[in-house]
């Protein structure tokens, strides 16, 4: 199956933050990864800004440095390098002052594509946003890139859309969200619309519950501080499991549209019911022996906040009041220093109305399995027989597809998902990106549920690094006769 690059026209992408962590980590690598499958044009520019002096021959130095740290040996090849470090610029920028616009105008073209990446405190989008006018740099087609976080609620949220509007139209702001970039997730709309087979069978008459689950093995050190005044409700489940849970229940859009999906995602965060304080369980991972005895450090270590009441890990149980998914629970789960580095959406079925086979031989729901990471996939569960004489004998088997087996070379390098979001906003191509009206309706929800257990002076439960959770979460499931699927690998 050879892959398709679609290309796209020449571009000038300004990242500003352009030395940050996110550039070294995610962008600049993913940039090259594109250069590599051809499809960035040669008369491309890719242009970094940040206050640290520095001219081109020292960015290009930075970058690539930051390439033989962030990929394989064997996707660095010296001269592919060379030529991708030829279209890198850099400018020196005071973002709250006047130093660099003036040359930064002067490299930037207003023929060609332009895409401004703000890798950025969102407390500088603002001042991005006006200098970009007032310097006479972004023409009036121009796209510029917001990273998370919108807000940290839903004042802050509107606080931040006014200030873009002022400066660019709806049509021109791109608000990332990865998780919308990852394969897997793309996939999961293919298998519900491009089949026949699941579509009739996406709702409460026949799945009885879905579980979306985002777990990480890694805890906040290093970036306790900031942690600690969001928490996991706002730095995941306000944006990335509530994009998932989306695109689960949404509606057929009437055409894979920018705007026609979103519609839709915007009806399913209206649809969402308040969460009770009993179908909500957050916790805060434990500590080993201590940090001075060599073990490893609790979240309020990590933190630095002995009193700390954020939650580390969080779990609910979710309902949307609309016809299609009526009594049918969605669970959330996310959490650090949990089990394994695992995501998944397991939307498990009901059981047939009647077992022809008599009880003992017991009966496992039909689950489809859509794996995130690490190895992104489907899995469909399937009951059989189980070979060999003795009479009817049921096991349950996988249909497996990851797409690491199942297309070769191309499944196992799988694009980033920031190489295919960066490239969608040079096509101008907003599906994957979150509206402003969709951030606002998230943080909406999101708001009331915080302020609730903030009321309550609620703590979050411990839970011990390497486990599942507190135990408490387990009970979401067990007094509704369910049962949270393994975390793993």
């Amino acid at each position: 199956m050879a892959s398709r690059v679609i290309p796209v026209e020449p571009f000038d992408l300004v990242v500003f933050g352009g030395t940050g962590d996110l550039a070294r980590r995610k962008i600049l690598p993913g940039l090259y990864r594109r250069f590599v499958a051809g499809q960035i044009p040669d008369t491309s520019r890719i242009i970094g800004a940040a206050r640290g002096e520095m001219d081109d021959a020292g960015f290009r130095g930075l970058v690539a440095d930051t390439l033989g740290e962030f990929l394989p040996a064997a996707k660095r090849d010296g001269d592919t390098v060379a030529r991708f470090l030829a279209h890198l610029h850099y400018v020196p920028l005071d973002a709250k002052g006047e130093g660099g616009w003036d040359g930064l105008a002067r490299l930037v073209r207003r023929d060609v594509v332009q895409a401004f990446y703000f890798s950025v405190s969102p407390a500088l989008f603002g001042d991005l946003a006006e200098r970009l006018h007032r310097f006479r740099i972004a023409a009036p087609d121009a796209r510029i890139v917001v990273e998370k976080p919108f807000g940290r609620d839903l004042e802050s949220a509107r606080a931040l859309n006014a200030t873009l509007a002022e400066h660019f139209d709806e049509g021109q702001i791109y608000r990332i969200d990865h998780y919308l970039g990852k394969e897997t997730v793309q996939n999961l709309m293919a298998v519900r619309f491009a089949n026949i087979l699941f579509e009739p069978l996406w709702n409460a008459r026949h799945v009885d519950h879905v579980q979306i689950t985002v777990a990480e093995t890694v805890g906040v050190g290093g970036r306790g501080a900031y942690y600690d005044k969001a928490g996991a409700m706002r730095d995941m489940v306000q944006n990335h499991l509530m994009q998932l849970l989306c695109l689960i229940a949404m509606e057929p859009p009437y055409r894979f549209d920018p705007d026609a999906v979103r519609d839709e995602k915007l009806k399913v965060i209206h649809a969402l019911q308040p969460v009770r304080p009993e179908d909500i369980v957050r916790g805060q991972y434990r500590g080993g022996a201590g940090k001075g005895a060599g073990g490893e450090p609790s979240y309020v270590e990590d933190a630095e906040n002995p009193g700390s009441r954020t939650e580390s890990y969080i779990a609910m149980k979710v309902e949307i009041a609309n016809w299609r998914w009526k009594g049918t629970p969605f669970y959330l789960r996310t959490g650090k220093k949990l089990r394994a580095r695992a995501s998944e959406i397991a939307v498990v079925f009901k059981e047939v109305p009647h077992s022809i086979f008599g009880e003992e031989e017991g009966w496992r729901e039909n689950v489809l399995s859509i794996r995130l990471q690490p190895n992104e996939g489907m899995t469909l569960s399937v009951m059989i027989k189980e070979p060999g004489p003795g009479g009817m004998r049921l096991t349950e088997v996988p249909l497996d597809m990851s797409f690491a087996e199942a297309l070769g070379e191309e499944g196992a390098d799988i694009p980033d998902a920031y190489e295919r979001l960066i490239m969608d906003v040079i096509r101008g191509n907003q599906t994957l990106f979150m509206r402003g009206d969709e951030v606002e309706a998230a943080w909406a929800w999101t708001d009331p549920v915080i302020a609730g257990w903030e009321a309550r002076g609620d703590r979050p439960r411990g839970y011990d690094p390497g486990s599942s959770g507190p135990e408490d979460a387990l009970m979401l499931l067990h007094r509704d006769g369910r049962r949270w699927r393994e975390i793993r690998e």
